[in-house]
């Protein structure tokens, strides 16, 4: 599809983006790319319908062309797929997954027809004007003077209050103080509802014995109740907790935030001291709704600042926990060694290791702790430390991973296991002695094509002290390669289905990739898997170690 070249030199395009969003793109380069890939330009990972490397912008000259770059979903401009290099012309439209570009000679949106233009204004040339000034500090300071009488007073008073930062033990002193000095209350008491039972937070007063009518009206009905003179109220008269205590009038009303009650304040005056009227309850009702926002804002802001400090140590766990797995493969002599690995959140519980040795042989090691995050990555360190103490002799290999097993199993919880596999090489011989405690097969790619797995020899570690393993012995010739991963390799499914990735869909794609070196084969499988899956997160950690035998 051939396209004409383009008279202009555009400034900028305009990137319509799936939220909806449209921001400019200054051209101020000769080349952009556009895909998944955080290596491009126009980079936009949660776009399922975009290739990792989807199209390519090119400016030759005074023409911009637009290549497809091989995609899965191909690139369109004015709604037709190009197959080859297209010159882009004036308001073309460039469109790729759920990206539009557009092209023009003006790509600035015109203003939106709510647009607020601020406009030079005209100074005052009389002295006569109608316009009013004040400030939040002039109608603070000027308080016994507002309009509205002691109830506005108030309510000035506990917006100006509530409105500072403080911790919720102190937030809630405050609104109790607030509420029984805005009504002329002698003691008062403010619950809030954790599950279903009412927690005191603050009290002013004690021996409150609250009627459970009152408690179930306000609760579960919302509503704010005055009782002027609960002798004289039928619905209260009988109540021997309030005729005990000799409470002649009450306040109760919800801490409610829109539709929802988080707790009641209740206020009292025992032996008539105080009648209290509608305007107090009024006051309190919107005063006890003003409370109710600013206690869910402070609870908000603690629970976000502890996701932060949370998030900030997880972020130093994964620190540490990167610091346990291999920086870069060791240079062995006569093997081609890579590894790989990425958790699925901050901290995860997949392990890979080499543990090269003296007469130069090399440990392969890749093991997978049931479960996700911190606890999985606990063990997962535990499991690192012990590793590098047992096996600093690997003479014994079964003997020395039925002894890893006891340890682990006197230490690990019930709920969790652990599946490891490790495998000694002997680059100069190709033999590789191995056990396998209920991993994954690790696959074994042979010239000719063909793959062998390599199967169990033991229980997974951590579920029975008594267990035993025994090992195996396979030869690698010259060429051949061996793949350890993890089952976040060959379980991700497609978005669409329920069809896994499997194994077998591995073996081939390791068949196919048998005579690339060791990362080659890491970085293809990690494509095919992130293709097969369409870019969706996966939802497991992913660990890849390959080893490849070379001449000596």
């Amino acid at each position: 599809m051939a396209g004409v070249a383009a008279k202009f030199i555009p400034r900028e395009l305009l990137v319509h983006t799936p939220d909806g969003a449209i921001r400019p793109l200054l051209l101020d380069r000769d080349r952009y790319t556009l895909g998944r890939s955080s290596a491009n330009e126009l980079c936009y990972p949660e776009d399922a319908g975009l290739s990792r490397q989807h199209l390519a912008l090119e400016r030759d000259g005074d023409t911009w062309t637009v290549r497809d770059l091989g995609s899965k979903n191909g690139t369109f401009v004015n709604g037709v797929r190009i197959t080859s290099p297209f010159a882009l012309g004036k308001n073309d439209r460039v469109t790729a997954g759920h990206i539009a570009l557009d092209f023009g000679e003006n790509s600035l949106p015109p203003p939106a027809d709510n647009t607020v233009i601020f406009i030079e204004g005209l100074t005052p040339t009389t002295s006569v004007s109608t316009t009013v000034a004040t400030s939040l500090k002039g109608v603070l300071s000027q308080e016994k003077e507002i309009e509205g009488g002691p109830q506005m007073r108030a309510l000035i008073r506990a917006g100006r209050e509530l409105a500072g930062n403080m911790p919720l033990t102190e937030l809630f002193k405050l609104i109790m103080n607030l509420s029984v000095e805005a009504v002329g209350a002698t003691r008062g008491v403010l619950m809030t509802l954790e599950g279903s039972e009412l927690v005191v937070r603050a009290a002013l007063g004690d021996g409150f014995r609250i009627s459970n009518a009152v408690r179930d009206r306000v609760i579960k009905e919302k509503t704010s109740l005055l009782v002027r003179d609960a002798r004289l109220d039928e619905a209260f008269a009988d109540r021997m907790s309030i005729v005990q205590q000799q409470i002649r009038s009450m306040l109760a009303v919800p801490l409610q935030t829109d539709d929802r009650v988080i707790g009641l304040i209740y206020l009292d005056s025992p032996h008539f001291i105080k009648e209290f009227t509608k305007d107090d309850l009024s006051l309190l009702t919107v005063m006890a709704n003003v409370a109710a926002i600013r206690i869910e804002h402070t609870r908000l802001a603690e629970v976000e600042q502890a996701e932060r400090i949370h998030a900030k140590q997880l972020e130093q766990a994964a620190e540490i926990q990167r610091g346990l797995l291999p920086v870069q493969a060791p240079n062995v002599p006569g093997v081609d060694l890579a590894g790989y690995n990425a958790a699925c959140h901050t901290v995860g519980g997949d392990y890979y290791d080499f543990l090269v040795y003296p007469d130069g042989r090399v440990g392969l090691l890749v093991g997978d702790v049931a479960g996700k995050g911190m606890p999985a990555a606990l063990l997962m360190s535990s499991l690192q430390a012990r590793v590098q103490v047992l096996f600093d002799d690997p003479t014994d290999l079964a003997a020395l991973v039925t002894r890893l097993n006891r340890i682990i199993t006197s230490n690990c919880p019930s709920n969790r296991f652990i599946t490891f596999f490790i495998g000694i090489l002997d680059p100069k011989t190709g033999e590789l002695t191995y056990v396998n405690a209920g991993h994954n097969p690790p696959l074994v790619a042979h010239a000719d094509g063909s793959v062998d797995k390599l199967d169990g020899t033991g229980l997974i570690l951590g579920i029975l002290p008594v267990a035993t393993y025994t090992q195996k012995t396979c030869t690698l010739a010259l060429g051949d390669a061996v793949l350890l991963f993890s089952d976040g390799v060959s379980e991700p499914v497609r978005p669409d289905s329920d069809e896994e990735f499997g194994e077998d869909r591995l073996a081939q794609s390791f068949a196919k990739l048998r005579n690339e070196d060791a990362q080659s084969i890491i970085d293809a499988i990690n494509i095919e898997v992130r293709e097969f899956t369409a870019g969706v997160p996966l939802p497991d950690d992913i660990t890849l170690v390959v080893a490849k035998r070379l001449p000596m």
